[in-house]
């Protein structure tokens, strides 16, 4: 039976090596993401909620330094899937960290947090802002 050509691809299996080698780079030691994060004005508040599924609550640190805020952690891989060989691996664990720079004025001690299902809620009050007020002025002769 006669065979017909066949277009040579010569990239296709280039998709599966970048994926092996990457996975390689990263055997034995912890991978870095960073989680999706959301930012909303909500009855005069700042609220941050970060995706974090998976994660313990005493596993996610929440810090301001210099108007900055700081979500991050750490998720350590469990011990028992650590010797399966796996064909697919995309769950992640490891550190994460996402910083956003807050308005001035904000309170740092009146920041609060809270996690439900798989979120952390970061909620900050926001400082009032200055009345602004209408000054008409006029100029003296001199």
């Amino acid at each position: 039976m006669p065979r017909g050509l066949m277009r040579w691809e010569p990239f296709s299996e280039l998709g599966d090596l970048r994926g092996r080698l990457i996975d390689e780079l990263f055997e034995g030691r912890q991978r870095e993401w960073s989680p999706a994060i959301d930012v909303v004005r909500e009855n005069g508040d700042l609220v941050v909620r970060a995706d974090v599924p998976g994660i313990k609550p005493e596993e996610v640190k929440i810090e301001v330094e210099d108007d900055i805020l700081t979500v991050s952690g750490e998720h350590e891989e469990r011990k028992e899937e650590k010797d399966k060989n796996f064909l697919r691996r995309e769950r992640r664990y490891g550190s994460f960290s996402r910083s956003m720079t807050l308005p001035p004025g904000v309170e740092a001690k009146k920041i609060k947090a809270k996690t439900h299902d798989g979120i952390v809620e970061v909620t900050i009050p926001l400082p009032q802002e200055a009345k602004k007020e209408k000054v008409k002025i006029t100029p003296t002769v001199g």
